[in-house]
């Protein structure tokens, strides 16, 4: 049963991989920025790790701080026992000495510890987030030249000939123009074509006129 589940989750995964892949190789752009955003997801949990990094050395030094207040203070209270002759409470008192100062001593090893953390995350942070900005910069980069590609690609298709097609798009667009204007000048030359005939004639019959006289 282990087995079947298991080539199950493989044939899953193996789809599923095979679907990014698909695209990926479709909109190339589109997966990067979908890798950018998840990139940018985990640079955000790794700034609130060092950000909480940081609330817990000021936790540990202020948890140090009040041990360390403590011991002074039961130091203190048990010299005053002592010299009060209050064998109870002097030793109660260095009792307590003793915890606090314990605590103060491991106090001060998680702190050292978390601030040698908070340097390493601190460190791996800005390494992150230098990275992440060069993938930025190489998405506008990549973009530039995609934008470049398609443009030409573009272009090409409105200005090169091919194979398949012998005439430009320029040139099936010169061709309609000159059709349209022979059809406008045909049209024209037809409408006007009676006013001159009847011009041509008045003209030469005036002309008769003037030479019989």
């Amino acid at each position: 049963m282990a087995n079947l589940f298991t080539r199950i989750k493989d044939t899953i995964s193996a789809d599923f991989h095979e679907a990014l892949d698909q695209k990926e190789q479709k909109n190339p752009v589109a997966m990067l920025n979908q890798y950018l955003r998840e990139s940018e997801k985990e640079t955000e949990k790794v700034r609130k790790l060092v950000e909480r990094q940081y609330r817990l050395k000021d936790e540990f030094s202020r948890e140090l701080q009040k041990s360390l207040d403590m011991a002074e203070k039961r130091k203190g209270q048990a010299e005053i026992a002592q010299k009060a002759g209050e064998a109870s409470m002097y030793e109660f008192a260095v009792n307590e000495q003793q915890e606090y100062e314990a605590r103060a001593e491991r106090l001060k090893a998680s702190r050292l510890e978390s601030m040698e953390q908070l340097e390493t995350l601190e460190k791996k942070y800005e390494v992150m987030k230098h990275k992440l900005k060069d993938m930025q910069l190489k998405r506008m980069e990549l973009m530039g030249r995609e934008n470049i590609a398609r443009a030409h690609y573009r272009m090409n298709q409105v200005i090169e000939e091919s194979a398949d097609k012998p005439y430009s798009r320029f040139a099936e667009l010169d061709r309609y123009i000159e059709d349209m204007e022979y059809k406008v000048n045909s049209s024209y030359y037809r409408g006007t074509f009676d006013s001159k005939i009847a011009k041509l004639e008045k003209d030469m019959k005036e002309e008769t006129s003037v030479t019989s006289n």
